[in-house]
């Protein structure tokens, strides 16, 4: 199987550039219930079952990912999407709000949980050198959907009516999708990349190891497993809250303009995708359990700071970090994931660690709305999350030392099996 991995890397950022378009989700809110008289809960409730399903779907389906590998479980992700997307115009016509729960919530849902995690375990494998640039160039696809489709969507609004774009969008989505499934393929087991090979061959590099090649049940019984899961729902959380009330947050307590709000939104979005490929590029070099100690140091420092900034630009950059950490956890967790527990079954064990996705898209919001409705104010927001990210902190720290310690083992049993190896030569 002659392919090249920089098009495999392609295809995967043509299926996630196609399912992240459902971040746009807000530019179809005003029209609906506008045009519909749908009320604004009954639209959102479409949205939360799609964020709420594809995380776990994801768990759900990794085996079926791993069992009919990368091209046929994309190809399913294309066909359930693109029904989604192309069934909600249809419930517009009709003016269902059941329908457009099944179609865009849960159709949708299913669709983007699968197309996620098909792409990213099998550019891990042909990235066996980048892993980090691998799954960031993926996940990057997939931040960067919503700017595409937002101003796209809105102006096939105005031009062609709310169900007809929905149906244009559904095609779209499913040529782009299906074209990245026919190239899509894992690479020969223990496959390497010539410059690898010959690094590897003249001793100037030597080849790093995951530390076991475990099955998803086995990994789930780690307490590795656990302490990435846990690091990774705070971050979400983290990550989830700023983005769910940035807007309001920054006009109440720096006196941010309804203008400045939105540009600040705009930027947001280019911390949340560029930081998915610039953290995982980083964690190449740095390594994985580095970057999520930075992570948390950052957004500590920065909770920590929040309640006593008065500084407009100051303000944002907070926000625009822990954003930048939100999205750089996701393109870290499939590559950490695999360095951890090896690629024998990183779609299953990538799959349920997205169950955070899910978790973390649901009580982020939730406590923020939670904790401002009993004090009337964000700033306690902040105390909470502080809270959070302290004890993720800790997790990451004993999670660094048992990482370096397994590493250092390891090295140390390789050296004694090869020191027996030439004793009995």
């Amino acid at each position: 199987m002659n392919k090249n991995r920089w098009l495999i890397a392609v295809s995967a950022i043509a299926i996630h550039l196609s399912i992240g378009g459902a971040y746009a989700y807000s530019v179809y809110k005003l029209p609906i219930v506008t045009e519909m008289g749908w009320s604004e809960t009954k639209v959102t409730i479409a949205f939360t079952i799609m964020m709420g399903l594809a995380g776990f779907a994801a768990a759900l389906f990794g085996n079926l990912v791993e069992k009919f590998g990368p091209r046929k479980s994309a190809i399913l992700a294309a066909i359930l999407f693109s029904l989604g997307q192309s069934g909600a115009g249809v419930a517009i016509l009709i003016d269902s709000v059941p329908l457009y729960w099944l179609t865009y919530g849960v159709l949708s849902g299913l669709g983007m949980g699968i197309g996620y995690i098909a792409p990213v375990s099998t550019l891990v494998k042909w990235f066996p050198d980048r892993r980090g640039l691998a799954t960031g160039m993926a996940v990057l696809g997939f931040g960067s959907g919503a700017l595409l489709t937002a101003p796209i969507a809105a102006n096939l609004m105005q031009s062609v009516g709310i169900s007809t774009t929905y149906f244009i969008l559904g095609a779209s989505y499913f040529v782009l999708m299906i074209l990245g499934a026919s190239y899509i393929a894992p690479p020969e087991p223990g496959y390497m990349p010539e410059g690898m090979k010959a690094a590897a061959a003249s001793g100037k590099k030597k080849i790093k190891q995951d530390l076991a090649q475990m099955s998803a049940r086995e990994a789930v019984k780690t307490k590795h497993f656990w302490m990435l899961w846990a690091m990774h729902l705070f971050n979400v959380m983290a990550g989830i809250m700023m983005i769910s009330v940035a807007s309001p947050m920054a006009q109440e307590i720096v006196g941010l303009s309804v203008a400045g709000a939105a540009a600040m939104v705009g930027l947001m979005g280019l911390f949340n995708g560029g930081g998915r490929l610039l953290w995982a590029a980083a964690s190449d070099y740095l390594g994985r359990s580095n970057v999520f100690v930075i992570f948390f140091s950052i957004q500590l420092v920065t909770f920590i700071l929040l309640p006593f900034t008065t500084n407009v630009i100051i303000f944002q950059l907070f926000i625009f970090l822990v954003v930048s950490c939100y999205g750089g956890g996701f393109s870290n967790l499939p590559a950490f994931a695999s360095d951890l527990f090896g690629t024998r079954q990183l779609g299953v064990i990538h799959g349920y660690l997205l169950t955070t996705w899910s978790l973390g898209g649901i009580f982020g919001p939730l406590i923020v709305s939670v904790v401002k409705n009993m004090t009337n104010s964000y700033i306690p927001v902040f105390y909470v999350f502080t809270g959070l990210i302290a004890f993720s902190f800790v997790i990451s720290l004993v999670l660094r030392a048992d990482v370096r310690k397994a590493v250092k083992q390891k090295a140390e049993s390789q050296s004694s099996v090869v020191g027996d190896v030439s004793t009995s030569v």
